[in-house]
């Protein structure tokens, strides 16, 4: 379920997945608190490195190199919000596991959203692009890590041009792609057709075939009615195409969901793909 609370000072959004409240602050989120300072030492270990992140394994080694000791090793645990409308984004934050979605709330609680980030990306794109901020939330949809960076940081690195101004570059294109496909898959597909792109969009970033969420949850991030949604898991479930259970989703026949599935999936996927190759499959 979504709800929102609003005081003089902050306005909280709860959001329902995998059967927990999690909560998300619009206002100035203290993630010192949820990201405790390093010292002495970088996280970096065989089970999580920087170049985990396909942006950052796609910098020459020199760039990469030089930019290595910046990077803090962070969790993001489900429910977090790593930056919330209006804020100011001090950090940027190169995912390496899990999804964060980038959502619109409205003022009378709706929502929708905009894109997901994987380990393909990075969350911040406003830091570098000059405007500091941007309208919407970036919340984790499913827990995982990054590397982050100061924001300060980066925009010198950013600059001075070379490898990093670029790929950060086409990393914005095929986000901004995501985010017009999004537009157009909302305005002129069946409710199925969106649950098919939002799920395959999903496995894409994760390492596994189940997905902790509600359909409630899946509702509010595409924007429409819950029956619609619960409508739409029944055909596929009935097609024998995933299985549903008490907010897990668990894809049975990826081949066949992809037969499903309208054109803005396959859009959205060789996008990325052409802008940003992926080492660990090339």
């Amino acid at each position: 379920m979504t709800q929102v609370l609003s005081t003089s000072s902050q306005r909280v959004t709860f959001f329902s997945a995998g059967g927990l409240m999690l909560k998300a602050h619009s206002l100035q989120p203290n993630l010192e608190k949820h990201f405790p300072p390093m010292h002495g030492e970088h996280a970096v270990s065989a089970l999580h490195t920087p170049r985990q992140n396909r942006l950052l394994a796609a910098l020459p080694v020199e760039d990469y190199e030089r930019l290595l000791p910046e990077l803090e090793f962070v969790p993001l645990p489900q429910g977090l919000s790593v930056h919330d409308a209006g804020d100011r984004e001090k950090y940027l934050y190169f995912v390496t596991e899990g999804i964060v979605s980038r959502f619109y709330m409205m003022k009378d609680g709706a929502s929708a959203e905009s894109a997901l980030t994987g380990r393909e990306g990075m969350i911040g794109i406003a830091a570098f692009l000059g405007g500091e901020s941007t309208p919407s939330q970036a919340v984790v949809l499913s827990a995982g890590h990054a590397y982050r960076v100061g924001a300060a940081l980066l925009n010198c690195e950013f600059k001075h041009g070379g490898p990093l101004q670029h790929i950060l570059l086409l990393y914005t294109q095929a986000l901004i792609t995501q985010m017009a496909q999004t537009a157009v898959c909302n305005r002129h597909h069946s409710v199925e057709q969106q649950l098919c792109r939002w799920l395959l969009l999903c496995l894409d970033r994760l390492s596994s075939n189940r997905l902790d969420m509600t359909q409630e949850l899946i509702a509010n991030m595409l924007g429409v009615r819950r029956e619609g949604v619960t409508e739409a898991a029944r055909h596929l479930q009935a097609a024998g195409l995933i299985q549903y259970c008490r907010g897990h989703i668990t894809v049975l026949d990826r081949p066949k969901l992809e037969q499903r599935v309208c054109e803005c999936y396959a859009v959205v996927r060789r996008e990325v793909d052409r802008l940003l190759p992926d080492p660990i499959t090339n």
